[in-house]
């Protein structure tokens, strides 16, 4: 990894924080124990996740996709692990390149590890984001907190999810760990959970434990996935019914608009905002490196 000064931004959407690395050239190697150092909130600049800025045709993972999407989101977890998408992330990507002067308003396409992501730029500032459909796998997992166990819904918005309705959003605990989930074998590769409870007809509010990144204020595909679930729940299935079904979902940090179609897709409305941009300290690098 290059000890040159490194740019960066801050941004964030329903105050799910991003850590933005701009590199379109894909020259920087951005090991996992320097991006939880990065995102750290004492020790670093801090954030829920970091969004690396790549041209699609300069990695080797987002190749395939360069004809399609031309900018790839290479997304990393706090703890600095890979992950395949992040929903809110997406849309503060997406302000960037606007803000950067590297796309248009209207529409734009992105590539991540979950697929290619269809994004429109409002002039208003609300960016909308194709988060493709939804799978419900038949196996779930009891979640248990505080001695309180629920059932969870499977969900995979391209990243896995449990969704378990509560009565009260104070029984999800602390959320500083992974909360206890069986069996295990379900997600392998760990899982984000969520808590739901009721707001009103198709609105609901959550809580989310992300994984990799503990309890966030904001979980983009965590969102979708709560209003899938919840429209199961409620017995609605547009592909059943034919029309599109819009659940608002309030979060700690903001509120989502959450739409499904007839054909399954999912769109996910919200802001994004950059707050602050600057550069890493190469002298604090080096000793990240060495």
């Amino acid at each position: 990894m290059s000890t040159s000064q490194i740019s960066f931004l801050k941004g964030h959407g329903t105050e799910n924080d991003f850590l933005i690395v701009p590199d379109p050239d894909n020259a920087l190697d951005l090991p996992a124990p320097v991006v939880a150092r990065l995102c750290d909130r004492r020790a670093g600049i801090g954030g829920d996740g970091l969004l690396h800025v790549v041209r699609s045709a300069a990695h080797p993972e987002a190749r395939g996709m360069a004809e399609q999407a031309e900018w790839f989101m290479d997304y990393r977890n706090a703890d600095g692990s890979v992950a395949e998408m992040c929903g809110n992330g997406v849309r503060v990507f997406a302000h960037h390149l606007r803000r950067a002067g590297l796309v248009a308003e209207g529409d734009l396409a992105v590539a991540t590890r979950g697929g290619v992501k269809r994004v429109h730029i409002a002039k208003d500032g609300d960016i909308t984001v194709s988060m493709g459909r939804a799978e419900l796998p038949e196996d779930g997992v009891t979640v248990t907190v505080d001695g309180r166990s629920w059932a969870a819904r499977n969900v995979n918005m391209g990243n896995p999810h449990a969704v378990a309705f509560v009565d009260d959003l104070a029984h999800a605990g602390e959320l500083h760990g992974v909360p206890p989930f069986s069996p295990q074998s379900v997600y392998p590769d760990g899982v984000n959970i969520e808590f739901v409870a009721d707001r009103g007809p198709r609105h609901v509010a959550m809580r989310v434990h992300e994984r990799g990144s503990g309890e966030t204020r904001s979980c983009g595909t965590g969102a979708c996935a709560v209003a899938v679930a919840a429209a199961r729940r409620d017995g609605v299935d547009p592909a059943l019914t034919g029309a599109p079904a819009t659940y608002t979902v309030d979060l700690p940090g903001g509120t989502l608009m959450i739409t499904e179609f007839p054909d399954g897709g999912i769109d996910m409305t919200g802001p994004a905002v950059i707050v602050a941009e600057g550069v890493i300290d190469p002298s604090w690098l080096e000793t990240m490196i060495g």
